[in-house]
């Protein structure tokens, strides 16, 4: 995998992202069969604990829906029932289904990113993420990812720090 600067390469990138990349953002183009993190590891061996996940999910509160990026690396899974239900202060949780996931977000399925989410959605970045020198995550489309400082995704638009992560994901 090629690191390029991400600012002087736009077209692997969906133009929402390419407006919101914190400075010092790396991209590089993949093979759009290895997009999912566990494939991208075994292809191109990058190392599962210097990547991370970003999933949308939703909960009502009061006849409002609350929606949130969670970012966790990729050894662990966001705590959808427990830690993020909490954040939210929702009752229950839950991930936002694949077609409203791509519309809203306006990025590819696979490939969702916590840089350049529309204004107002709340990004629960876990804190082994921030606290992380870099990390290896989408780039709202299939065919690149992102290589971001865990700090930079802690001080995206929405950010918060949590402690969202459960346990590692099966298998």
């Amino acid at each position: 995998m090629e690191l390029l600067p991400a600012a002087e390469h736009p077209e692997l990138l969906p133009p929402a992202v390419a407006a919101a990349l914190p400075a010092g953002a790396w991209v590089c183009a993949i093979d759009e069969s290895v997009a999912d993190t566990a494939a991208l590891v075994e292809a191109a061996g990058v190392p599962l604990e210097g990547s991370a996940n970003c999933v949308l999910v939703a909960g009502r509160r009061g006849g409002e829906e609350r929606v949130a990026a969670c970012v966790v690396l990729a050894t662990t899974r966001a705590d959808v029932n427990g830690a993020v239900k909490r954040a939210l202060d929702v009752r229950k949780a839950s991930f936002l289904p694949q077609e409203r996931a791509v519309a809203e977000s306006g990025m590819e399925f696979g490939g969702i990113t916590p840089v350049g989410l529309p204004a107002g959605w709340r990004v629960l970045v876990d804190r082994a993420v921030a606290d992380a020198p870099w990390v290896l995550i989408g780039s709202g489309a299939r065919r690149s990812k992102l290589v971001v400082r865990g700090a930079d995704v802690a001080a995206l638009p929405g950010a918060e720090v949590a402690d969202v992560a459960g346990t590692a994901p099966p298998g």
